[in-house]
C-alpha cells in the first residue's frame, strides 16, 4: 500500500528543520509520497528546496487569502518563475478567506488575487490548489468564470455538502479529504465522502493543522493521513487498501507525476 499526502506543510516552522525525520516517519505509516503546498514567500522557497532534497516530495506555490496585503507585482514575477522549476506541480494554495476579523477591507482585494492567480496558472497549464473557508459561493463563482476545467483544480480540506460537491465536481474539480473526515460530528462532510466518485478523490493531512482521530487534538504530520484513508475507508464500505491505491493514483495524475 502506497499513500500520497496531497496537501501537507513539511516547509512550515513546526517541521522544516526535522523534514528528514517525519519523511522517514511517514514511510513507516505507507506515505510515500507528499505535496508540500506553499502560501507565502518562505514556505513557497522552502517548498521548492525540499522538493529538490527529497525525491519523493513535490512542491505547489501561492500566494494565501490571508497574505493578500503583501501580494504585488515582484511576488509575481518570483511565483512565475517558480512555476518554471521542474519539481513545481501546481499553483496554491489559493482562493478565498472569509473567516478574518477585517474581511470587508480586504474581500475585494481577496477576490482580484484569486482571478489572477488563476490566470496565471492557465497561461503556464498548473492546476491550482483552493482553499475555501466560509466563502463556498463566491470561490465556486470565480472558478466558473475561469472554466477551471481547462487546467483543473483540487478543493483542498474539503468540508461541504453534497451540494456543494456536486456543483464542484460539475466544474471539473477534484476534492481532497483531511483529517475532518475523521472527526465524529462531521456529519456532511460524511455524506460527501459518500458520495464522492473515487477517481474523483484525494487526501491529504494539511499538517500541522486538522489532525485525524485517533489523534485529534495533538500536532499533525504526513504520516497521519492513513487514519484518514481508514476513516474514508470505513465511512464507504471500502477497503483501506482501494481507498490508498485509488487516491495515490487520483493525486499523481493530477499532478502530472509519472511513476
Amino acid at each position: 500500500m502506497e499513500i500520497f499526502d496531497s496537501h501537507t506543510h513539511l516547509n512550515d516552522d513546526t517541521f522544516y528543520e526535522e523534514a528528514a525525520s517525519y519523511n522517514q516517519h511517514a514511510a513507516t505509516a505507507h506515505v510515500t509520497r507528499i505535496m508540500n503546498v506553499g502560501s507565502d514567500a518562505k514556505l513557497n522557497e522552502r517548498g521548492i528546496e525540499l522538493a529538490h532534497r527529497y525525491s519523493n516530495m513535490w512542491a505547489a506555490v501561492g500566494w494565501h487569502p490571508e497574505e493578500v496585503a503583501t501580494y504585488n507585482n515582484a511576488v509575481e514575477e518570483t511565483m512565475i518563475g517558480q512555476l518554471q522549476d521542474s519539481r513545481v506541480m501546481a499553483l496554491g494554495e489559493i482562493g478565498l478567506d472569509y473567516h478574518v476579523d477585517n474581511l470587508d477591507a480586504v474581500v475585494d482585494d481577496q477576490k482580484r488575487i484569486f482571478a489572477r492567480q488563476v490566470d496565471i496558472a492557465k497561461s503556464l497549464d498548473k492546476p491550482v490548489i483552493i482553499h475555501n473557508r466560509d466563502a463556498f459561493a463566491d470561490t465556486y463563482a470565480i472558478l466558473k468564470a475561469a472554466d477551471i476545467r481547462d487546467i483543473g483544480g483540487v478543493m483542498h480540506s474539503f468540508n461541504g455538502d453534497p451540494e456543494w460537491l456536486k456543483r464542484f465536481l460539475d466544474l471539473g474539480m477534484v476534492v481532497s479529504y483531511s483529517g475532518v473526515a475523521s472527526f465524529k460530528n462531521a456529519h456532511e462532510v460524511h455524506d460527501s465522502v459518500k458520495q464522492t466518485p473515487l477517481d474523483r478523490m484525494l487526501v491529504e493531512t494539511d499538517a500541522p493543522y486538522l489532525t485525524p482521530e485517533p489523534h485529534r487534538g495533538e500536532q499533525n504530520e504526513p504520516a497521519n493521513v492513513a487514519f484518514t484513508v481508514q476513516a474514508i475507508a470505513k465511512l464507504r464500505e471500502q477497503p483501506e487498501l482501494e481507498i490508498a491505491d485509488a487516491t495515490f493514483a487520483n493525486a499523481n495524475q493530477f499532478f502530472g507525476i509519472e511513476d
